[in-house]
């Protein structure tokens, strides 16, 4: 529970905010200087998702997308981009967004919108999204915050639509981080919350290939 670990809400999100806004607007400062991970994670992701947008009658369409905690836009470049006709992106820090621009390069001009906003209070606009992308970013949500966004979420979704997660897990129950001001929840704990947000766990997996010293990771999906 992040009430167990987070003293002062608002200090919990400020401090995480001050942080991001020192981290330089590259691939390595968008993954801890583990930049050389990129495509590992990137090819995992694509299988993942891919399974979802095959052809079916639950089939995920392609038409729109959203990445949640974007940063300069590697997700939305490598993933999102090449699998959807266009696609949104949310992040706190104004430099990422910015940087993204020309980050992207001529692939961007299909980058609807790019939202500068903390995930606590963003809304996606209801019945819009194919898929919705969280990856590397729900550690910075309280428990509470992160089911309502789930749950807003799920509201945003266009019929056979699917939020996905990819984050780190903890081991054992949840670890705060006071470096970046973040915490690392347990498997239970996540699965928990998804619940509570009334989504359907629809896959998990978990993240091969990457090196030791990190906490594992894993993918879900749900609708």
């Amino acid at each position: 529970m992040t009430s167990e670990v987070v003293e002062d809400e608002c200090e919990f999100y400020s401090k995480a905010e001050k942080y991001w806004k020192d981290v330089p607007a590259t691939v390595d400062g968008m993954l801890g200087g583990y930049g050389h991970i990129s495509s590992i994670d990137i090819n995992s992701s694509r299988k993942f998702l891919q399974r979802f947008l095959r052809d079916g009658p639950n089939r995920t369409g392609t038409t729109r997308a959203l990445d949640c905690g974007a940063g300069i836009g590697r997700i939305t470049k490598r993933l999102l981009l090449p699998l959807f006709k266009t696609v949104d992106m949310v992040d706190v820090t104004e430099d990422f967004l910015t940087k993204a621009r020309s980050y992207l390069g001529a692939e961007g001009r299909r980058v609807r919108n790019y939202y500068r906003c903390g995930l606590q209070d963003f809304s996606p606009e209801p019945n819009s999204y194919d898929v919705i992308w969280i990856q590397w970013v729900i550690g910075h949500l309280t428990d509470n915050h992160l089911s309502d966004f789930l749950r807003r979420c799920r509201a945003g979704l266009r019929p056979n639509g699917i939020v996905v997660i990819k984050d780190n897990m903890a081991q054992e129950g949840v670890i705060m981080d006071d470096v970046d001001s973040s915490v690392c929840r347990e498997l239970a704990v996540v699965r928990r919350l998804i619940r509570s947000a009334g989504l359907q766990l629809l896959a998990e997996e978990r993240q091969e290939n990457f090196p030791d010293e990190i906490y594992h990771v894993y993918t879900f999906a749900m609708r």
